[in-house]
């Protein structure tokens, strides 16, 4: 497979960039920045609560729901101020075609919310590919995709879309990749994930969806796939974190939820 569908890669390249594009030059020191802003921002996090809700459905041949997985989580602090997670809701599941993987659970937790840091980038090539906006926001488009896979670990592979006034990363779109035991047959859905500016600081992720046919040896499978990150609340007042100025603009509005 290409590192990028045809059709996707062929529409960012045909947009059209009034502003000009960035040298080779320009483009390598932005792709530092935004890697060290991400950093920045990774570290902020995690001093940040919050509630996810993940729910993964399964459909028929006609789009209806035929199985459905859920779990309501709240990522909170215990009073010795350590980092945890908490399970408000969870239940039962009733998928009957396909089963939550390790896979899976790796990248709700690390693939979906894709921050690419300083620490992590040179395990991905990073090709600049234009400019496009999101909503309203002017962004630099990159293809990212991992240099080497090791045994164990998750990847990102896809689009990011980083803000050209604040470097940071407003959205992404792709699927997480890796590794593979001999004879599985794992398949992962694309997706696409927005962020939004939280306390006039950082670009949290929001939002995440998908809605594919994964295409196993038994036969196609429709899931359509939401998680939300809601509820942003930052837990130590000593974080002395801080780059750049507010954006001025507004953050991209994640689609609805059907």
């Amino acid at each position: 497979m290409g590192f990028l569908p045809a059709v996707l890669l062929s529409l960012i390249l045909l947009q059209g960039n009034p502003q000009g594009d960035p040298s080779e030059a320009e483009i390598q020191a932005i792709i530092e920045k935004f890697a060290a802003k991400e950093s920045e921002f990774a570290r902020a996090r995690e001093n940040y609560t919050y509630r996810q809700t993940v729910r993964i459905e399964e459909l028929d041949e006609s789009g209806t729901v035929r199985g459905r997985f859920e779990v309501v989580t709240d990522v909170i602090f215990s009073p010795e101020g350590k980092r945890t997670e908490r399970v408000v809701r969870a239940p039962v599941p009733t998928l009957k075609r396909i089963q939550l993987t390790p896979e899976d659970e790796q990248d709700v937790r690390n693939v979906q919310p894709f921050v690419l840091t300083k620490e992590d980038i040179g395990k991905y090539w990073v090709r600049y590919l234009g400019r496009q906006k999101v909503d309203e926001i002017s962004c630099y488009v990159f293809a990212v995709k991992p240099k080497k896979m090791e045994p164990g670990q998750r990847y990102f592979q896809g689009l990011i879309w980083v803000d050209d006034h604040d470097l940071q990363i407003v959205k992404t779109y792709g699927r997480g990749v890796g590794l593979l035991k001999k004879g599985s047959d794992n398949q992962f859905p694309k997706f696409e994930t927005y962020r939004q500016q939280i306390d006039g600081k950082y670009w949290f992720p929001v939002w995440t969806g998908a809605d594919d046919t994964l295409f196993f040896e038994t036969g196609p499978q429709r899931i359509r796939m939401r998680i939300r990150y809601e509820d942003y609340k930052q837990f130590k007042a000593d974080v002395q974190i801080r780059y750049g100025e507010p954006v001025p603009t507004p953050p991209p509005q994640p689609p609805k939820q059907p």
